[in-house]
């Protein structure tokens, strides 16, 4: 299978330049001595995530008489604003398919950008949008499936290589797989001594799974809907897996209290709010017996319920956890 190149990374760089934001690496004081970590705020996008990255990548190699016709996406939220935000830039329609789990902060979002959107139940949303595709027309843009998605999101590790260049560990929110793809495809090739690990919730760690296995893993979409990381709760394709299982040194879990403590961390001893799912690499980084060095924890993205944002704030600790603290693990049921 033919996995993206830094080649491809470095052309999406240059096409995405601009339009989404070059974030910055923000160091954490609260961290360990012997772990100084660094935040990758993807939160700062205009769409509140790094999923822009890929989004602006792919559609702007749709040629453009046919981009014209419009473009389809299914989505957890943050690539269908993505791929809706895109759409209004290139003057286009799109037509973005969610599932009723989605919550609803990320459907309105959509909406504004001037999508129409679709809800289905989470099984079919895949086939809805293929079924839209063959009856109206347009350009399927997938969430992580896809090469150009994949080299638009590696676009962040060209850039955390280049601002920490001995960096020595990279935490990436696990779910498609685009992401974390894209960044170890950038880290082997510019930061070649550093250690990229997945992190994933317990409840949807299909990916956990697969990996220790040496199989792409088949967790049923209830399963993985189980988890509060709305965002995380896809499974890899055969693309994606392929680049995890070559360039990913090591994928963890994390359990629902350690990423609802962890949005309470990033927000009251780094002033940055985080979603569920742009929470989790910080939570392996608190909670998880993680290689020792100069650490980057990718926070994916920053649409969260204000109630559940409000909820969690409430109850976060006075002082972050010790790196590397054991709380109670969640197993699988």
């Amino acid at each position: 299978m033919q996995l993206i190149t830094i080649d491809d990374i470095e052309a999406a760089a240059a096409r995405i330049a601009g339009r989404a934001v070059r974030t910055p690496l923000t160091p954490c004081l609260w961290a360990a001595d012997d772990r100084p970590l660094w935040l990758k705020p993807e939160q700062l996008q205009p769409i509140g995530a790094f999923k822009i990255r890929g989004a602006l990548n792919a559609i702007a190699r749709i040629p453009e008489e046919t981009r014209k016709k419009g473009v389809v996406a299914y989505s957890s939220g943050n690539h269908g604003q993505a791929v809706a935000y895109t759409a209004k830039l290139y003057g286009v329609p799109a037509t973005i398919v969610v599932t009723t789990n989605t919550p609803q902060v990320k459907i309105d979002a959509t909406t504004r950008h001037g999508a129409t959107v679709v809800v289905v139940p989470p099984a079919d949303r895949e086939s809805a949008a293929a079924e839209i595709v063959a009856t109206q027309g347009g350009t399927l843009v997938p969430p992580f499936d896809h090469p150009d998605v994949m080299a638009g999101q590696g676009t962040i590790g060209l850039e955390i290589a280049a601002d920490l260049p001995d960096v020595e560990v990279v935490l990436v929110p696990v779910s498609g797989g685009g992401l974390i793809g894209g960044i170890a495809t950038a880290i082997r090739a510019k930061a070649p001594n550093a250690k990229v690990i997945g992190v994933e919730p317990e409840l949807a760690g299909d990916t956990a799974e697969g990996f220790r296995l040496g199989r792409k893993p088949d967790w049923s979409t209830d399963d993985r809907a189980r988890t509060i990381a709305d965002g995380l709760r896809s499974t890899p394709s055969d693309l994606t897996f392929a680049h995890i299982t070559k360039l990913v040194d090591d994928v963890v879990t994390v359990t629902e209290d350690e990423i609802r403590a962890a949005i309470g961390v990033l927000a009251t001893r780094s002033q940055q709010v985080a979603e569920p799912s742009g929470a989790v690499s910080t939570a392996a980084y608190l909670y998880r017996d993680l290689p020792a060095g100069r650490t980057v924890a990718v926070v994916s993205g920053g649409n969260i319920d204000p109630a559940l944002l409000a909820e969690v704030v409430t109850a976060a600790p006075a002082a972050a956890p010790a790196a590397g603290a054991s709380v109670g693990r969640t197993a699988r049921s």
